[in-house]
């Protein structure tokens, strides 16, 4: 795209490729960053400790019949300076940002960000868990994520066992929303639940995507990978509550949000639409590592018109607050 704009010196390999080679060279070049991760026994932790506590990592807002649970895998700082990766963002961008979502600024430049994923607790207490985090220590956002994340500790003190979860939904194939898809031994984490992509996600994968070997073909194995195509309801009937999976494409080719709709407000589970509060207050600023800029601000300006005419929530997977409105 002729508008697509990238931090200097990315690459010119395929965006997955791509994408792999920034990240681990801005974890390197932030060494000290990373190490203010590994808190005692090697657990991820922000510079400043948030404490292993229910309180510290979920947050819950009702709609209809539904429970809508934040759930906080990790929190870190992000390898390189914020400019670096939002390079369109003016000044005034950045205030208005900083007002927003004041956690997000550290110092010297930084992205401080949540790596959230989102679980909808329905009556009965059957779930559906949208992605899975960054995942243990070897999964592969390790090389620049604040692995171990804390998704399974922190379902268990939401009173969310793997077996009660019956869909999971993955936002896209970035390796920081789907590292406790499986464990170490490559066996679904979530044995009982059908796992939702989009097709588009899958078949825009090149062959050495780490994606395809640690989560899609254990899936298949597994039987569990439900492959879909655009817009789809995966809980719920037409005219009453329900959880749709509806296509958001830019930040990755088949990128997807989940609509909750339970009652007079609705939430929307944005994934990556936006990934900084800066692409909140400034919806045309695009983030380096979208794979198309152009449909990613398209993308973004039609979720926030919408979510502003209709009075949605929203609940992304980045900012440092959990639910805000657009």
């Amino acid at each position: 795209m002729t508008d697509r704009r990238v931090p200097d010196g990315a690459p010119t390999t395929h965006p997955s490729t791509s994408r792999r080679r920034l990240l681990r060279g801005g974890a390197a070049a932030g060494v000290g960053a990373l190490t203010a991760w590994a808190g005692p026994g090697g657990s991820a932790h922000a510079a400043g400790p948030r404490p292993a506590t229910r309180t510290a990592h979920i947050v819950a807002r009702r709609t209809g019949p539904y429970e809508v649970l934040a759930l906080l895998d990790a929190h870190g700082t992000f390898p390189g300076r914020r400019q670096h990766w939002f390079p369109d963002a003016a000044e005034a961008d950045w205030a208005r940002a900083e007002r927003l979502d004041p956690a997000a600024f550290g110092p010297d430049d930084t992205w401080e960000l949540d790596f959230r994923c989102y679980a909808v607790r329905r009556p009965g207490g059957r779930v559906t868990l949208v992605d899975t985090g960054i995942g243990p220590v070897g999964s592969p956002a390790s090389p620049w994520a604040p692995v171990p994340g804390h998704l399974p500790a922190v379902l268990g003190h939401a009173g969310i066992e793997r077996d009660d979860v019956d869909t999971v939904v993955l936002t896209h194939l970035h390796e920081d929303h789907y590292g406790w898809t499986v464990d170490a031994t490559g066996a679904p984490v979530f044995p009982n639940a059908r796992h939702v992509v989009q097709r588009t996600e899958i078949t825009a994968l090149a062959a050495g995507d780490s994606a395809l070997a640690y989560v899609i073909e254990p899936l298949r194995r597994a039987g569990l990978l439900h492959g879909i195509d655009g817009r789809v309801r995966v809980q719920g009937g037409p005219g009453g509550p329900s959880l749709t999976a509806v296509p958001t494409p830019g930040h990755t080719a088949g990128h997807q949000s989940v609509l909750v709709e339970g009652g007079r407000e609705r939430v929307v589970i944005t994934g990556d639409v936006l990934v900084h509060a800066v692409q909140l207050v400034a919806p045309s600023v695009a983030y380096g590592l979208e794979s198309d800029q152009a449909t990613a601000r398209r993308t973004r300006r039609r979720l926030l018109d919408d979510a502003r005419a209709r009075g949605d929530l929203l609940a992304p997977a980045h900012l440092n607050r959990p639910f805000l409105r657009p």
